[in-house]
């Protein structure tokens, strides 16, 4: 789709912008999508900033709370997605904020006892290993795995 007409263009922009929050570079890729020059990008890209259609803080804290709260992420995954997403490593501090440590740590308990219950193996020291992999794999920190692990009793 070529969008040759700016009006048209920034109509459209914003209202991508305006049906969910977006990160600098999924606004950027699509602008070059529609065949845009790199001039016309970058003082679209301004415009919505300045009229707040685009903000890269909002949008990774929007990120952080929804990946946690809905996807069970850890810290760790939700960092590397930001910064794959080219976030400011600022916003990214300022995503972290909005997830509360008491509700970390009891999401990860909890699916630390979720994952145990389906994770069929004798082994105890096995299924110890394999519980610690899956919370790594969800971006959980290797020493909050391990007190999460030391607080609950895993069950063969």
């Amino acid at each position: 789709m070529n969008v040759y007409d700016l009006k048209l263009a920034k109509q459209k922009i914003q209202d991508y912008c305006a049906y969910q929050e977006r990160c600098h570079q999924e606004v950027s890729s699509k602008l070059k999508s529609w065949g845009l020059i790199p001039d016309a990008i970058d003082m679209l890209l301004g415009e919505l900033m300045q009229h707040n259609f685009l903000n890269e803080e909002r949008y990774a804290r929007s990120f952080a709370r929804g990946k946690f709260r809905i996807k069970k992420w850890g810290r760790i995954k939700i960092r590397l997605e930001l910064k794959k997403k080219g976030v400011y490593s600022k916003c990214i501090d300022f995503a972290m904020q909005e997830i509360d440590d008491n509700d970390y740590l009891e999401t990860l308990k909890e699916l630390l006892q979720k994952k145990s219950r389906l994770v069929k193996e004798p082994n105890s020291f096995k299924k110890k290993i394999k519980l610690k992999r899956y919370l790594v794999s969800r971006g959980f920190e290797f020493d909050l795995i391990l007190l999460a692990m030391e607080d609950i009793s895993i069950q063969h």
